[in-house]
């Protein structure tokens, strides 16, 4: 196996500051619920606390949103039929959505550069939400990574 590099800028070192949240999907969300809800006793986010690009899915019960003292964000998204792996990455195939790391948002862009640059390949062009700008992209095992910022 070659692996080929890129002598290319990187992302400043300390630039991905801490990890903003996790999506995981959950075959049973009621269950899922219970657990990190009830039995771990994480924070769910109810009315005015749930992000106005979310109000819609909270409401249908196709995501949950749970935040931790530290601020992380854990999202449960129902993905009640569930794939085998598979090698095409833009299939939902394990329990984990996605990571999510934040960036100042005056190194988004340098970031989104970045990506290209190291020829990382990226599902779509970025997005803006109530939350603030994202790109999604893929580590070398198909696992998605986002990078966002406020």
């Amino acid at each position: 196996m070659t692996i080929v590099t890129h002598q290319s800028q990187s992302i400043p070192a300390g630039a991905l500051c801490r990890l903003h949240h996790i999506a995981l999907n959950v075959a049973n969300m009621p269950a899922s619920r219970h657990f990190y809800g009830t039995i771990l006793g994480l924070h769910e986010l109810t009315g005015s606390d749930i992000p106005s690009s979310l109000v819609e899915l909270v409401k249908q019960g196709r995501v949950t949103n749970f935040r931790l003292p530290d601020g992380t964000i854990l999202d449960l998204f129902a993905e009640p039929d569930l794939s085998p792996p598979s090698p095409d990455p833009t299939i939902q195939f394990t329990r984990a959505n996605h990571l999510a790391f934040d960036i100042a948002p005056d190194l988004f862009e340098l970031a989104v550069r970045v990506l290209r640059d190291n020829d990382v390949k990226i599902e779509g062009e970025p997005v803006t939400r109530s939350t603030g700008k994202g790109i999604y992209c893929y580590d070398p095992d198909g696992f998605m990574v986002e990078i966002r910022c406020d």
